[in-house]
């Protein structure tokens, strides 16, 4: 292999299939169009002793990308709440994969330290929560609610005169964890994570909705005692973008000294318009938040954010140390005392440059844009005597039922996957097959929603 550290023509070639790739990304057919079995047929050649040609591997993973992506960077995937990634925030990306930077230590990446640093700053402006919070780029929300509900776990626990970092879970005081009946599976995982179990949860009823009934919160308090507790709350459901009554809970939390995390994946974007802030009031009366940026803010994957208002707790519950290393004692940013892993790509770079380049108003109109063409699925479907709308449309779920039937919503959902025009799944949703639909992309356009909901309309048999 040459020593040579630029392949020009390497380069070239990969941006150039990028680039066509992206121009083309728009009318191909979202789903993908091969197989696992062509896939394999594709890409499963012999390792070779000696390698093979870099060029020959690029064009290789391009042919098989064409037809076996998803098309989840177009404008008309509306599944899972998956964003795009605006143009900056990829061409971001590629420049920190270029510089291949380990955002692990000031030391080792200043200008990744630096660029979290004011990202943070930026972060904390826009969505305005306590200035002092502590904030970690991770993964994505499973990591963000694990890194939040890290530092609620040392929290609460040194509030009753326990080390966790140093004594471990065993012999200390037992937590509360009070989730919603309709928690996101994350937020499950990430307490399994942190070695709690999950016999030791105490669910929420939730209303028609999906919100936690704050009245049924506080019959659940009322029987924890004065133990440790935290207690998770959502902002935006999964399924219907419901938030929960989080000025009532954080009321509830202060009342019994407990811990309030809010996974807001998606619905803490709404801090950032004025249209729809009320939808999220009281949020900022929260212990920690968990959010990802690959949702609304449009950034490529992975990126999501932990933020944590007692810094000093998320400090705590994630730094390490070690004689090798050379971390900084002064105003520096040393990442990995913020977030779980040390050797990390930069990843607050495409949050940097998203953020710069939209601007408060921008995240704002991305924001109302997604939630306007929610309102307009939900409008022209809702039209039609065969659909049912499920859900109060407040943020960028809309909830769809086909002839009242569990096999008629099924079977549309299965036939525009096959038609191509969008892409969406289908959930469950309080014992009734639903179809899902989540706008998300900074791509999507007014024409984008129109021409889906014909298709979806075509597609009801």
């Amino acid at each position: 292999m040459s020593k040579r550290i630029v392949d020009e023509n390497l380069l070239t070639l990969a941006r150039d299939h990028a680039t066509r790739y992206l121009a083309g990304v728009d009318e191909r057919p979202v789903a993908p169009q091969m197989t696992r079995a062509e896939l394999i047929a594709a890409l499963n050649v012999p390792l070779t002793d000696a390698g093979e040609d870099a060029a020959t591997i690029i064009e290789s993973l391009a042919g098989a990308a064409e037809r076996g992506t998803m098309a989840t960077a177009g404008p008309r995937f509306f599944g899972f709440v998956i964003g795009g990634s605006i143009p900056v925030s990829l061409a971001a990306d590629w420049l920190a994969s270029a510089w291949d930077q380990n955002a692990g230590i000031y030391v080792a990446s200043p200008i990744a330290s630096v660029v979290e640093d004011i990202a943070r700053e930026w972060l904390l402006e826009l969505l305005d929560l306590p200035r002092e919070s502590g904030v970690g780029f991770v993964t994505g929300c499973q990591m963000a609610n694990f890194t939040a509900l890290a530092g609620a776990r040392h929290g609460v626990l040194r509030r009753a005169g326990w080390n966790v970092e140093e004594g471990g879970l065993y012999g200390a005081p037992p937590v509360n964890l009070i989730l919603s009946a309709e928690a996101h599976v994350t937020i499950h995982t990430s307490l399994r994570y942190l070695g709690f179990g999950l016999r030791a949860i105490r669910e929420v009823a939730t209303d028609e909705q999906g919100r936690m009934r704050a009245d049924a919160l506080r019959e659940v308090l009322k029987s924890c005692g004065d133990g440790p507790t935290i207690i998770c709350a959502q902002a935006g459901n999964v399924n219907t973008g419901a938030v929960d009554p989080l000025r009532d809970i954080a009321a509830l939390a202060r009342e019994h000294n407990a811990w309030l995390h809010v996974d807001g994946a998606f619905g803490l974007w709404a801090r950032a318009s004025r249209d729809r802030r009320s939808v999220v009031d009281g949020i900022e009366l929260a212990d920690s938040w968990a959010t990802d940026a690959h949702k609304w803010l449009n950034v490529p994957y992975d990126s999501g954010m932990a933020i944590v208002r007692d810094s000093a707790s998320h400090r705590a519950s994630m730094t390490v140390s070690a004689a090798y290393l050379e971390q900084t004692t002064g105003v520096e940013r040393d990442q990995v005392d913020w977030v779980p892993e040390f050797s990390r790509r930069a990843r607050g770079i495409p949050v940097y440059a998203a953020l710069r380049a939209l601007g408060r108003s921008g995240v704002e109109d991305l924001v109302d844009r997604c939630c306007a063409h929610a309102r307009k699925f939900a409008e022209i479907l809702g039209a039609d005597d065969r659909v049912q709308i499920l859900n109060d449309v407040v943020l960028n779920q809309v909830l769809v039922r086909f002839r009242g039937s569990d096999e008629a919503t099924r079977e549309t959902i299965a036939r525009v996957q096959r038609d191509g025009t969008l892409w969406l799944a289908g959930t469950t949703w309080h014992g009734m097959a639903a179809m899902r639909i989540s706008v998300s992309s900074w791509a999507t356009t007014e024409e984008d929603v129109k021409r889906s909901a014909a298709a979806i309309l075509r597609c009801v048999g």
